[in-house]
């Protein structure tokens, strides 16, 4: 294996070990993924914007840290990928969308400041659908980002990009945000683990926030930032540098009374676990069942665990939930924005914006909302954790919304997005995990969700699991095929 392979294959916690004890430079670091990003690149369209030069300057201050023998921080020259739903500064973040094609933030976003702090290297920003708006990867303004197990296939939304660019070895992981499933999603169709921390805990800003631009400021009571990775223990390293409260995020809490890291290390023996396979109502692909039916036996098999089949018993949710999202949306602002430019947008959030909502509607959806919460809680007070599958279907083809059809039913384009979206509506935290592949090839994820606020006990199931059934030796066939 080449050194460049050898570098890009390395999880954060190996690169950030090796540059701190001058194993590696920073430098070197983030030239072999700046060619392997070159090398990708025409396949699979994960980086809207590549920031090569920031990359370098990066690179070049975390390794002038040592040398001056001062901490370079705990991220220290780890490359990682930007989602463009996320603010940075100086940085062009067009966020999928032609009404922002020119946009440069004048500061970043939390999140950013903080993987700065820490020593990460940005190596550009990620691919997504317009204004996050969808569950799948194009947009009017850049080439849709592929799916690195299959070009043909869609690597998911809206965080498309760092799904694809982590899959493919470009860097060892990077930052989602998701307020429909946005970090589990693509997660799921790319092979890796993601995980949405409990509402609050990461907090935001300018992102959701910030009502001078409109599309930005949408989405704000669903939407959380997270990490993406190759394994459980990179995110949770994430998640160490980028929980913890801000005063600008008026939903941000407390930091956590635990250490992510270790988190992932601890024992879930005894643990009571509920397995829905479809919530009792949801068409899911067989395959889907199979491979997810499967993992969740190792859970009793050989973790010790009780694992039942119950769910928590409400009726289908998601027509109301784009309601919600329509209630997040500054739709004055989107729709003046927006006129004259129908055209050259994304036709289903013009139809969102177009439509004439009813205060009804929106006062429907809430009680809606306060129903999945008031089921949920009561369904985990007998329940150390929930598990589904992480989607319905595995990954589609490309320039589809959805499929049309599951299970041979006949389904709208936002049904296979049945799990994910339940735990935005109740902030709580969930993940998802590789849980094996279809029989082509696809990768099918296994979502494990906890009760409010119990992070910890997420981050160890999802660490013993991994333990249990490791994937992060798999890579897409693609690799192989261009010597990478």
């Amino acid at each position: 294996m080449s050194a460049d392979n050898e570098i890009c294959r390395m999880d954060a916690m190996t690169v950030a070990a090796k540059v701190r004890d001058k194993t590696l430079s920073a430098a070197e670091v983030t030239e072999a993924v700046l060619r392997r990003m070159e090398k990708l690149e025409p396949h699979i369209h994960a980086f809207c914007t590549p920031t090569p030069d920031v990359a370098r300057a990066a690179a070049a201050a975390v390794d002038a840290k040592i040398a001056a023998g001062k901490d370079p921080g705990l991220l220290a020259g780890v490359p990682i990928g930007i989602k463009d739903l996320v603010a940075t500064k100086d940085i062009l973040t067009v966020m999928g969308s032609p009404l922002y094609r020119d946009f440069v933030p004048d500061e970043d976003d939390i999140v950013v400041e903080r993987l700065k702090d820490a020593g990460a290297v940005i190596i550009g920003k990620t691919n997504v659908p317009e204004f996050g708006y969808s569950g799948v990867g194009h947009n009017p303004v850049f080439p849709a980002t592929r799916n690195p197990w299959n070009l043909d296939m869609t690597s998911g939304g809206s965080s498309a990009g760092s799904g694809a660019s982590v899959a493919a070895g470009v860097a060892p992981f990077a930052i989602g945000s998701d307020g429909g499933g946005s970090i589990r999603i693509p997660s799921a169709l790319c092979g890796l683990y993601g995980i949405k921390a409990s509402m609050g805990r990461v907090p935001l800003y300018p992102g959701c926030r910030d009502e001078r631009y409109p599309g930005v400021s949408s989405w704000e009571s669903l939407e959380h930032v997270g990490p993406m990775s190759r394994t459980v223990a990179d995110s949770a390293l994430m998640l160490k540098v980028i929980t913890g409260p801000d005063p600008r995020d008026r939903y941000s809490i407390p930091a956590a009374d635990f250490d992510y890291v270790a988190a992932t290390r601890e024992s879930i023996k005894g643990l009571r676990i509920a397995y829905s396979e479809d919530w009792g109502y949801a068409p899911v692909d067989p395959e889907v069942r199979r491979v997810v039916s499967e993992a969740v036996r190792v859970f009793e098999t050989d973790l010790g665990c009780t694992v039942e089949r119950a769910s928590p018993g409400w009726d289908d949710p998601f027509p109301q939930f784009w309601t919600i999202v329509a209630g997040d949306t500054d739709l004055t602002g989107m729709r003046r924005m927006m006129k004259g430019h129908e055209k050259e947008m994304s036709p289903h959030l013009v139809a969102l914006l177009q439509r004439q909502w009813t205060a009804e509607e929106f006062t429907d959806a809430k009680m809606m909302r306060q129903m999945v919460c008031n089921r949920m809680w009561r369904f985990m007070a007998n329940y150390d954790l929930l598990i589904t599958p992480t989607l319905a279907v595995p990954a589609f083809p490309l320039y589809m919304q959805g499929p049309e059809i599951i299970e041979e039913k006949m389904v709208t384009t936002g049904d296979w997005l049945c799990f994910t979206f339940i735990c935005n509506l109740t902030g709580q935290p969930a993940a998802t995990v590789p849980a094996g592949f279809t029989e082509t090839g696809l990768p099918v994820g296994m979502q494990i969700i906890g009760r409010h606020l119990a992070d910890r006990t997420v981050l160890a199931a999802s660490g013993a699991f991994e333990q249990a059934r490791p994937w992060a030796h798999k890579w897409p066939k693609l690799l192989g095929d261009l010597g990478l």
